[in-house]
């Protein structure tokens, strides 16, 4: 083979080393900045104070399914977990029922005698529902059951605002609903 011959071969595998070093160069200039986005994603959420939980609660079993905030007052205390309790309670006539669902849900179907304070409409009717219903009342919230974290929301804002005795009925209106308790 000619020495030219030779040379332009040498040159061809010396541009193919330049191009792999050169892709091999961006992948690892990609991967340092991937785990640097990672690392700083991770410290964000864990200095934020609305960071989220990075293991939660799925078992529907032990109450209602979460990935709560970090620094959420936990509620498992007040949840009420048995259909039973729940009926021994509203028919006790101390505990005021409050829907934290929709409004639209409220109308579908609600516990017979429960008030609506939609928890995404707190704010504008907390002032009318305070007025109705004194902080010493004791209030029972649910929602849609055991994936609905609406009751818990909504027990932990009246909790903010002075509420005292409040229970959270995990099995909410569905399962009011299933065992043939009274509906409107």
């Amino acid at each position: 083979m000619p020495p030219m011959a030779l040379n332009g071969m040498l040159m061809k595998k010396v541009r193919c080393w330049q191009k792999l070093r050169k892709k091999m160069k961006t992948i690892k200039e990609l991967s340092i900045l991937a785990g640097a986005s990672i690392i700083a994603a991770f410290a964000v959420n864990y200095f934020s104070p609305a960071g989220i939980a990075l293991v939660g609660q799925w078992d529907i079993a032990k109450g209602v399914i979460t990935a709560n905030e970090k620094n959420e007052l936990d509620l498992n205390d007040l949840e009420i977990g048995d259909i039973a309790m729940a009926k021994e309670l509203y028919d006790s006539k101390k505990f005021l029922f409050v829907d934290a669902r929709s409004r639209d849900d409220y109308d579908e179907g609600h516990i017979e005698g429960a008030v609506s304070l939609p928890v995404g409409q707190f704010d504008e009717k907390i002032e009318a529902f305070m007025e109705q219903y004194p902080p010493e009342k004791a209030i029972v919230t649910y929602c849609s059951g055991r994936t609905c974290e609406d009751s818990h929301n909504l027990a932990q804002l009246l909790l903010a605002f002075g509420y005292t005795e409040i229970k959270v009925f995990i099995d909410g209106f569905p399962g009011w609903e299933s065992e043939g308790h009274p509906i409107e």
